[in-house]
C-alpha cells in the first residue's frame, strides 16, 4: 500500500520490535500453564458434546471430575482416550457414563494405545474443521463476494429463529457479513449454552446449534443471491476456546477475538484470558477463520483524539499475539473505530489520518472499521449524516470489513427498515466514491500526514514505557481505555492451572503445523 502519510517506516519497525517482545513475555507465561476452558475444548475437539441429564455441558463435567480427582494437571485429552479405549464407546457417551460414575478415567497400563486413541480422536476433529475450510474455499471460489470494504451487518433478537430472518432480509439487502450478537453476559458464562437458544437478552447465546442453524441460512441465501455471505460470532469470556472450536468446526467465517478485551471490559483475570486466547487463536488459524480484535471499544471510555496511540500500540501487541498462535496477517482483523466528536473542528481529518495509518501499517490484516456510537444522541438525522462520513472514510482509506452504522443507534436494537437504510447509504458512497483513495494524495507536511505521524511516535512511547513493565503490569496501570485490572483480581482466576507432569493436548502441534501448512500453501 503506498505511503500516502509518509510514515517514518524505523518508528513502525521499533513498534513491532517492542511489540514482539512484550509479546514474547506473555508467550512464557502461557507455554507452561493451560485453563478449564482449554481443555473443554480439547474435549469437545475430540468429541465431547451435549449435556447430562441435569443439563451440565459434558465437557463442563468431565473437567470439575478430572480437576476434583486431582489429574486435570496432565489434560483432559488422556483421560477421555482411556475411557474410550477401555470400554470401546464413543467419546459423547464414555464422557457422559464417567459424568454418572460408571466408568473410570485412570489410564490403563497400555499408556502407548491411549496415546494412540487420543492422536486418533484428535485426527477425527481435525478432519472435521478441515472439511469445514476446503467447503468454504470452495463456496468462495464459485459464488465470490462483493468488492471491499464488506459491509458488516449485526442481528441481536435474542431469538435464533428470528435471526434467521433477520440475517437473510440483510444479506438480501446488501451486507456481506453477518455478525450474530451473543446475548448479554454470556461472555461470563463459564460454560456454552446448548442447543438452539429463544430467550436471549440484547444477542443470542452463542451455541453449536445457532452456530449451525445460522450457517446453513446462509449459505441458502449465498446460493440465491450468487455471493458467499460469512458469519460471525464471539470468541472472547471465559468460553473462548471452546466458542473458537465450535466455530471452526460450524463452519463460521469470522470471530470476534482480543486479547485484551474481556480483562479491560468485563474483569476477566488477565491470566486467564492470555492463556484462552492462545489456544482459541491456534484453532481459528487452522481453521482459517479470521479474527477481529476490539481496540475499537477503547474509545467508548476514552477521548478518541487523546487515546488514538493507545489503540494502535494495542494493534500492535495483539498482532504479534495473533502471529505467535500461527494466525497470517490476512487473517488478523484489528480494531479500529470512528469515534471522534462530530462537534470537534476538522475532527474528519483526524479520523482519516488514523484510518489510513492502521491501512498503511497493517496493510495485509482486514481491519475492523466501527461506525461511530459514542456521540449518537437519538436524532436520527444527524446519526444518519454521522455514518455517511464514516462510509466516506472507509472507502477512501481503503478498509476491509466496515460495520454498519445505524441511524437508530442508542434508541433500539435496529429494525429492518433501519438496516436498509444503512445499507443504502454505504452501497451509494461506495459505489460513486470506489477509487476516490486511489487519486487523493496528502499535503507533505500537512494536518492528516503530522497527525499520523504523532500518534504513531506516542503509540511507541507508550510501548517503550509497556516492555519496561510488562503487559499485566500495564493492564493494571490503566494504560488501555483507562481502566485498571489487577493480575489477580477478576473472574475465571481459578481456572488456571499449571501443566503437569506428562500433559499432552493433542492439537497444538498437528494444528500449528497445519496452519503453517495452508500459510505457506
Amino acid at each position: 500500500m503506498e505511503n500516502k502519510l509518509d510514515l517514518d517506516p524505523e518508528l513502525v519497525g521499533e513498534a513491532r520490535r517492542l511489540a514482539a517482545g512484550i509479546a514474547a513475555r506473555v508467550q512464557e507465561y502461557v507455554r507452561p500453564r493451560t485453563t478449564v476452558a482449554v481443555e473443554r475444548a480439547v474435549l469437545r475437539l475430540m468429541g465431547v458434546g451435549g449435556v447430562d441429564e441435569a443439563g451440565v455441558p459434558l465437557p463442563n463435567r468431565l473437567v470439575d471430575q478430572l480437576r476434583r480427582a486431582g489429574s486435570l494437571a496432565r489434560g483432559a485429552a488422556l483421560p477421555l482416550a482411556a475411557a474410550v479405549y477401555r470400554h470401546g464407546l464413543p467419546p459423547g457417551e464414555a464422557a457422559r457414563e464417567a459424568g454418572r460414575g460408571r466408568i473410570r478415567l485412570d489410564a490403563p497400563a497400555d499408556e502407548g494405545a491411549v496415546r494412540e486413541t487420543a492422536a486418533r480422536l484428535a485426527r477425527d476433529g481435525l478432519a472435521r474443521i478441515d472439511r469445514a475450510r476446503r467447503e468454504r474455499e470452495r463456496l468462495l471460489a464459485r459464488l465470490g463476494q462483493s468488492p471491499p470494504p464488506l459491509l458488516y451487518a449485526i442481528v441481536a433478537t435474542g431469538n435464533i429463529y428470528e435471526d434467521l430472518v433477520q440475517a437473510r432480509a440483510a444479506a438480501g439487502q446488501g451486507a456481506d457479513i453477518i455478525a450474530v450478537i451473543r446475548s448479554t453476559g454470556q461472555s461470563l458464562l463459564d460454560y456454552v449454552p446448548f442447543g438452539p437458544t429463544t430467550e436471549g437478552f440484547g444477542g443470542t447465546y452463542a451455541t453449536r446449534a445457532n452456530f449451525r442453524l445460522m450457517r446453513e441460512a446462509l449459505d441458502e441465501e449465498g446460493e440465491r443471491l450468487g455471493r458467499y455471505i460469512m458469519l460471525t460470532n464471539y470468541a472472547s469470556g471465559l468460553c473462548m476456546p471452546e466458542i473458537a472450536a465450535l466455530g471452526a468446526q460450524e463452519r463460521l467465517d469470522v470471530m470476534l477475538n482480543d486479547a485484551m478485551y474481556g480483562i479491560i471490559f468485563r474483569d476477566i483475570n488477565m491470566r486467564r484470558t492470555f492463556v484462552d486466547q492462545h489456544f482459541s487463536r491456534v484453532v481459528s488459524a487452522y481453521g482459517g477463520l479470521v479474527i477481529n480484535t476490539g481496540e475499537d471499544n477503547y474509545l467508548t471510555t476514552a477521548d478518541a483524539v487523546e487515546a488514538a496511540h493507545t489503540v494502535l500500540a494495542s494493534q500492535f501487541v495483539n498482532e504479534q499475539l495473533a502471529l505467535a498462535a500461527g494466525l497470517v496477517p490476512e487473517q488478523i482483523g484489528l480494531g479500529h473505530a470512528f469515534e471522534m466528536d462530530p462537534g470537534r473542528e476538522d475532527g474528519f481529518l483526524w479520523e482519516l489520518a488514523q484510518a489510513r495509518m492502521v491501512r498503511e501499517i497493517f496493510p495485509a490484516s482486514p481491519v475492523k472499521y466501527m461506525p461511530p456510537t459514542k456521540f449518537m444522541t437519538g436524532n436520527i438525522f444527524q446519526g444518519h449524516v454521522q455514518d455517511a462520513l464514516f462510509n466516506v472514510a472507509s472507502v477512501m482509506s481503503g478498509q476491509t470489513i466496515h460495520l454498519l452504522g445505524m441511524p437508530t443507534e442508542a434508541i433500539h436494537t435496529p429494525l429492518l427498515a433501519d438496516r436498509y437504510l444503512a445499507i443504502t447509504c454505504a452501497r451509494y458512497i461506495f459505489r460513486n466514491l470506489r477509487h476516490l483513495g486511489e487519486e487523493i494524495s496528502f499535503r507533505p507536511g500537512g494536518r492528516i500526514q503530522e497527525r499520523a505521524r504523532g500518534v504513531l511516535r506516542d503509540a511507541v512511547d507508550l510501548l517503550r514505557r509497556i516492555d519496561r513493565v510488562g503487559l499485566m503490569e500495564a493492564l493494571h496501570r490503566g494504560m488501555f481505555a483507562g481502566v485498571s485490572r489487577s493480575p489477580e483480581g477478576g473472574r475465571g482466576r481459578d481456572g488456571v492451572l499449571e501443566k503437569g507432569e506428562g500433559y499432552w493436548n493433542p492439537f497444538l502441534e498437528p494444528m500449528r503445523k497445519g496452519a503453517d501448512v495452508h500459510a505457506a500453501g
